[in-house]
């Protein structure tokens, strides 16, 4: 992606100084050179190319709103367990099994407070039997499993739509780069010559489409990867939390068959 972005931007910008450079000469004055600024190219556009460029904005605002909502859920899930970990390990180290419930409350955007939670609800139910057995344990690793794949699926919340418009964006620009090489060849028709002013409305209007579906997908396929390596980590902690949990829960019935 970032090899074409780079070959379709020096082509636009090969083709806007060929423009600039043979105004004078077309036009023998300024005129054309006017004409053909990047304002009077794009208020020159053709309707397909301006459906195409207001279809490509919807997605690049609609990608936008995805990109700062889930930096701000990554960000809130972040920072609210970095100060849930220590305190909910602190509270099970003293078997405070309330208390570190409690604290899991009060961090409700945490994904690692959502998975203890999960665990220390199913071991609670379960905390006055006078012996833990393994299929409590098993319910409380299913309890966790379940807590995982939740929070899970809702870290993973719009990315399908960041993929959708990285992939789809170049294809709706090539749309409209296609209806501009028609829109020169024929105006090259009907000025019956093939010099540079004759084509230049149909091939701008084609570059023009091009780089803004560029623009708009390669920050979507970045920050598509760069999100689901965050849920990545976060699944990681999720599981290893998990793990420490179910470690936890053994340790007390360890200790209970022991008494």
């Amino acid at each position: 992606m970032t090899i074409l972005s780079n070959l379709f931007e020096a082509k636009t910008l090969g083709f806007f100084a060929l423009l600039q450079e043979a105004a004078p000469a077309a036009g023998g004055g300024e005129g054309l050179g006017d004409a053909f600024s990047l304002a009077e190219m794009m208020s020159n556009l053709g309707p397909i190319a301006i459906l195409v460029l207001v279809i490509l904005l919807l997605m690049s605002m609609y990608s936008i709103a995805i990109m700062v909502e889930r930096f701000l859920t990554y960000s809130q899930a972040k920072k609210q367990s970095r100060e849930f970990a220590p305190r909910v390990a602190q509270a099970l180290k003293n078997d405070r099994i309330e208390e570190a419930i409690n604290i899991s409350d009060k961090h409700k955007k945490s994904h690692l407070a959502m998975v203890v939670n999960a665990g220390l609800q199913e071991f609670r139910a379960h905390e006055q039997s006078s012996e833990i057995s393994g299929d409590e344990i098993e319910a409380s690793k299913r309890a966790l499993q379940r807590a995982i794949a939740i929070k899970n699926a809702e870290f993973r919340r719009g990315l399908s739509g960041l993929a959708t418009i990285g992939s789809t964006a170049p294809f709706v620009g090539l749309f409209g780069t296609v209806f501009g090489i028609i829109s020169a060849f024929q105006g090259m028709k009907s000025a019956e010559t093939a010099g540079i002013g004759a084509v230049a409305g149909g091939i701008a209007e084609a570059l023009i489409t091009t780089a803004f579906s560029l623009a708009v997908a390669v920050p979507a396929v970045w920050l598509f990867n760069y999100f689901s390596g965050k849920v990545e980590g976060f699944v990681v902690e999720m599981d290893n939390s998990a793990s420490e949990l179910i470690d936890y829960f053994l340790k007390n019935r360890t200790r209970q068959l022991k008494a």
